[in-house]
């Protein structure tokens, strides 16, 4: 007899992405988890989720062309309705974002 376990997929959520970091007096500060914010490092791409724990990988796709990206969690944002989640400029450059794009999630 084989028995396996079998996780489920994880929580999908579609929503818009902003970009944040350059211009805005965020690029060079400490995140919310302590670690320094660089909106142009692209190993790990970071960005920042209302929810998801800090250190944690996330997929983003841009919905309109289909790029994706893995990204940790660093930072709590995005503070505007309506988004759930603040990539760093080269994380939204990866994507082909321009200021906001419909992204999924997981």
């Amino acid at each position: 007899m084989v028995l396996a376990v079998v996780a489920p997929p994880a929580h999908a959520e579609t929503c818009i992405a902003s970009q944040y970091g350059v211009g805005d007096g965020y690029h060079g500060r400490r995140t919310a988890s302590g670690t320094r914010f660089n909106t142009f490092a692209r190993d790990p791409y970071t960005v920042a989720h209302k929810s998801r724990p800090f250190g944690s990988s996330v997929t983003i796709t841009n919905l309109s062309n289909r790029r994706s990206i893995r990204a940790v969690v660093t930072d709590r944002g995005p503070f505007v309705a309506g988004r759930c989640i603040d990539l760093g400029r080269a994380g939204a450059d990866a994507l082909g974002m321009g200021g906001t794009a419909r992204v999924s999630v997981q």
